[in-house]
């Protein structure tokens, strides 16, 4: 028996997961978390095969936050199920460890075959990240500019590409406004460009965002 973990903000979400995999013989959901504190407690008390999280879940603000879940509890794969975009995220997911990065518009069906393949120790993300991450590691410097961001930055930048002023990601990201200001610079530096308008369009050109 595969023993599931939901991790998601929306009740619906759990509630369909759950009810999906009821009459499952091989995979049951045990637990459901509405945050990052109640799933760590349910990690804690419980064996967790495989964690069906959210990127967005609450109190989960970067990256960081999953590789010390990771970290935490080497026993349980996550499977990142979220709306979030693949493009900006899943090289670093998978870098950080995430078993594998599913689009909430996938099937059900679909969903359930990766966490059979997640249980027997694959990772599974699509053929457009597969080929991203190829590009990353073998292609020419000027492809390889995601190389340059750190995770952080890439965070920072999603959330300038989301309309989010300075002090909103700081509250997000529970930093200091003035390390975010520090973030868009560097951003405009290695992006090469002088304002945030050509920083969000260059970062689309080239698939960062």
């Amino acid at each position: 028996m595969i023993r599931v973990c939901t991790a998601d903000n929306q009740p619906i979400v759990r509630y369909g997961l759950k009810t999906y995999f009821k009459e499952n013989a091989d995979i049951e959901v045990v637990a459901q978390a509405s945050d990052l504190d109640e799933l760590v407690n349910i990690l804690e008390d419980k064996k967790i095969d495989v964690i069906l999280l959210d990127i967005e879940l609450s109190g989960i603000s970067s990256i960081r936050d999953i590789k010390e879940l990771l970290k935490e509890f080497p026993g349980s794969r996550i499977v990142l199920y979220t709306t979030v975009s693949e493009k900006m995220y899943a090289p670093t997911a998978v870098k950080a460890g995430v078993s594998a990065y599913v689009s909430k518009n996938a099937s059900l069906k679909e969903l359930e075959n990766i966490i059979y393949k997640v249980k027997k120790g694959e990772v599974v993300v699509s053929e457009d990240v597969k080929k991203k991450i190829e590009v990353l590691s073998k292609g020419k410097k000027a492809d390889r500019l995601f190389k340059k961001l750190s995770a952080r930055e890439v965070e920072v930048l999603r959330y300038l590409n989301d309309g989010k002023k300075n002090k909103e990601i700081a509250e997000i990201l529970k930093l200091d406004e003035k390390t975010i200001s520090t973030y868009k610079l560097r951003l405009l530096a290695k992006l090469n460009v002088t304002n945030l308008v050509d920083l969000l369009n260059k970062a689309k050109t080239l698939d960062v965002i």
